[in-house]
């Protein structure tokens, strides 16, 4: 068993990384290289069509087929000059990954042979099998048709040999099946409310576009070693093993050099990427031993969206190609900090940023305050529905702990923003709204510059903290699709927004004659008695302390945030009478389509713990007992043979530390055992409920607390047995990349 253990574990250490050479051209010459961007549709397309896809993709107006026909002409073109021979419509079902079925080119010519073809019905729309994909009930077998159509606003790419076609995904009837069609719902409702607001401020802004920057946390573990844990390799988190003597503690990984094979796999994964027009900017180590991070420039959120979900798939490829797997489990490994994505989010209009202060005049500051405060209006209705959106059954394990936002939605603005804040609610009408920019920090080192200090700090432990001209939406776990965070808090802004903008409306229309020649603005006193009134609504959502503490969860609950913990009860806030009413009202989701849903966030819910209740009963009784019973064998063998040595008071004596450890290893043993069986007859016990929903409540209370009392004995027993003979590698091996 040794043998094979570290022969395993020496494998993996001794894989090289590859000699992945940059391109000799910059990176700028090489971005976007396999996609159809712009550049390509002017060079590929007739000018006239070329127009109309410009038209498309900035205004929102429809494409006609014959259009779509002109279109396919070039895409095909490009595509066979850079070694395509097959295209695929490339989706975003409910699975929290992306789908796709490959056609070739190739159709009969008519005269035995074959030749390349590509329409404009090609390009626009696939029928894939709906059935076969989570539904919800909005699809059963025998009503398999399902509909993929071309998304013309994020850009065509190619992977490999394939030409691939971002799309939305629909059922027969019409609702959605995926993530992007509620998505560029959602971004549309935001970009209608918000413009509409702006026109207050500036009659010329045309459109009001949602922009996301994610951050991608993974781990890296080397490939030999993920292969000898079932539990890795199943699950994506290891569901036992005891900490390792050195972690994280040390504080040496963060921000660290990263090492040599990292390095090569990250020179490869940029590489890559920027070929496929994914900005990526930043990399570095991360907080946990093994643990790294990239994050691009940001983009408008479908692009950004889509770009994320397709970076996480080349990631795992490349990472193979250096002998690594990634890790993008929130919590693969317990007691370290688990992996977040963290999604900054802002608005910006054709003329500049939205959330950017100070502004230049007072009637920008106030523009400033309008959106900050409609934002924290929409978080604060629907933090609820802002935490389902994030919740899943591998997110449940990391929020809380090691820098993880705790599961209460709260909004940290730093004491400049709050002040304003404050000063706006207390405003006498003839006050001018004025914020200060940076400061400067002096600090007694001459070589050093001054430091400009930005107007918030940062709270690590708030789920949606204001980091200077956007949010950022913490929350959000490594595996997920940001989309579903995205869809709600879009959702929630634009809902607040058109709320405001009736109500300023409505106080203009009372108070017109009431200004009229005083100098003073019907529509100035509206906005500020409407934004007044919001900033005391809203208040409870806003909280600058510690999100860690047990006085923040009493206070929360006080303040009538949810504080809900158990993952299936959350998912219920996509349910509520408010977010049905939200979404319907703005045109994002029907109830049907909200139902559907959560069908299938419980059913998922509930099979991966399934999997993972099934992975730890065979680990533990055909891994791990096994080998404490062989070392508790030899332990026996080790006491008789003592026996005809000494006397027996003498062999008694020199033994006594081996008949403890024989002793415990049977305890533990048995605590295993019956934890094992409790496992299984809890499973059996929720298995036969009927209801998805219920299910999971089950799943969660009765089946998922036994994990931990059985990973409790298997741990200790791992501090135990022989190092030579444990069958899995141990945390000191799978953390530390040499």
């Amino acid at each position: 068993m040794e043998t094979l253990r570290f022969q395993v574990v020496g494998e993996a250490f001794k894989k090289k990384p590859l000699d992945v050479a940059a391109p000799a051209e910059r990176p700028a010459t090489y971005f976007g290289k396999k996609v159809f961007n712009r550049e390509k549709m002017y060079k590929y397309l007739p000018k006239d069509v070329y127009d109309k896809m410009i038209d498309v993709m900035d205004n929102g107006t429809r494409l006609d087929r014959a259009v779509a026909d002109a279109v396919a002409a070039g895409m095909k073109q490009w595509a066979i000059e850079n070694g395509v021979t097959h295209y695929t419509h490339w989706f975003q079902p409910l699975t929290e990954g992306t789908a796709e079925k490959h056609d070739s080119f190739v159709e009969h010519d008519g005269k035995g042979g074959m030749v390349e073809e590509f329409s404009g019905k090609l390009l626009v729309q696939q029928e894939p099998d709906a059935s076969s994909f989570p539904s919800g009930g909005i699809r059963s077998t025998f009503e398999a048709r399902g509909y993929s159509a071309w998304d013309p606003t994020s850009p065509v790419f190619i992977i490999d040999d394939t030409l691939c076609i971002p799309t939305v995904f629909i059922s027969y009837s019409g609702e959605a099946l995926d993530y992007k069609a509620p998505l560029l719902r959602a971004l549309h409702a935001v970009n209608v409310a918000a413009t509409d607001v702006c026109h207050y401020f500036d009659p010329e802004v045309k459109k009001v576009i949602s922009n996301l920057g994610w951050e991608q946390e993974y781990f890296l573990v080397d490939e030999g070693l993920y292969a000898a844990r079932p539990d890795l390799l199943l699950t994506g988190r290891t569901l036992m093993g005891h900490d390792s003597a050195k972690n994280q503690q040390m504080d040496d990984h963060y921000f660290g050099s990263i090492p040599e094979r990292v390095a090569a796999f990250m020179k490869e994964l940029e590489i890559v990427a920027l070929e496929l027009g994914i900005p990526c900017k930043t990399r570095h180590n991360e907080v946990a031993p093994n643990q790294f991070e990239l994050a691009p420039i940001y983009e408008e959120t479908n692009l950004a969206v889509d770009h994320n979900m397709l970076l996480m798939s080349v990631m795992k490829r490349v990472a193979r190609k250096h002998g690594f797997r990634v890790l993008l489990h929130e919590k693969p490994f317990d007691g370290i900090t688990g992996s977040g994505k963290h999604n900054n989010w802002s608005l910006n209009t054709d003329t500049g940023v939205l959330l950017h202060a100070p502004g230049k005049t007072a009637e920008q500051n106030l523009r400033f305050a309008v959106f900050i405060v409609e934002t924290l209006m929409g978080v604060y209705k629907h933090n609820g529905l802002l935490k389902a959106s994030i919740m899943s059954a591998t997110n449940a394990h990391r929020l809380g702990a090691n820098e993880a936002p705790p599961a209460i939605i709260s909004s940290f603005l730093g004491k400049q923003l709050s002040e304003l804040l404050d000063h706006i609610e207390k405003l006498d009408k003839d006050d001018i709204l004025s914020m200060a920019g940076k400061q400067e920090m002096k600090m007694d080192i001459p070589e050093i510059p001054e430091l400009m200090i930005d107007n918030t700090d940062r709270n690590r432990t708030s789920p949606f903290a204001f980091t200077g001209n956007r949010f950022e939406f913490r929350a959000v776990g490594s595996e997920a699709n940001c989309a579903s965070a995205m869809i709600a808090l879009n959702s929630a802004v634009a809902e607040a927004l058109v709320s405001f903008k009736q109500r300023v409306d409505a106080r203009i229309a009372e108070t017109a004659e009431q200004y009229e020649g005083t100098g003073h603005t019907a529509k100035y006193h509206a906005i500020i008695d409407t934004l007044r009134e919001d900033i005391k609504t809203c208040k409870p959502i806003r909280f600058d302390g510690n999100g860690y503490s047990d006085e923040w969860v009493a206070e929360a609950e006080k303040r009538g945030l949810d504080v809900e913990k158990s993952c299936p009860k959350i998912f219920e806030r996509y349910l509520d009478a408010e977010s049905i009413q939200m979404f319907e009202s703005l045109g994002v989701m029907t109830r049907k389509e909200l139902e559907a849903r959560n069908e299938v966030k419980w059913e998922t819910y509930t099979k991966k713990l399934q999997i993972e209740a099934r992975v730890l009963g065979d680990i533990s009784m055909n891994h791990i007992i096994p080998v404490a019973t062989r070392y508790q064998t030899a332990l026996l063998q080790n006491v008789g043979d003592m026996t005809t040595v000494f006397s027996k008071e003498k062999a008694t004596q020199l033994a006594s530390r081996n008949i403890k450890l024989i002793e415990e290893i049977a305890e533990r043993i048995s605590a295993i055992e019956r934890g094992v069986e409790e496992l299984v007859d809890a499973r059996k016990v929720a298995n036969k409920i009927a209801d998805e929903h219920e299910k999971a409540i089950a799943y969660h209370d009765t089946v998922e607390p036994k994990f931990d009392e059985i990973r409790y004995q298997i741990d200790k027993l791992e501090l135990i047995v022989d190092d030579s003979l444990w069958p899995l590698p141990k945390y000191r091996e799978l953390l530390f990349i040499r």
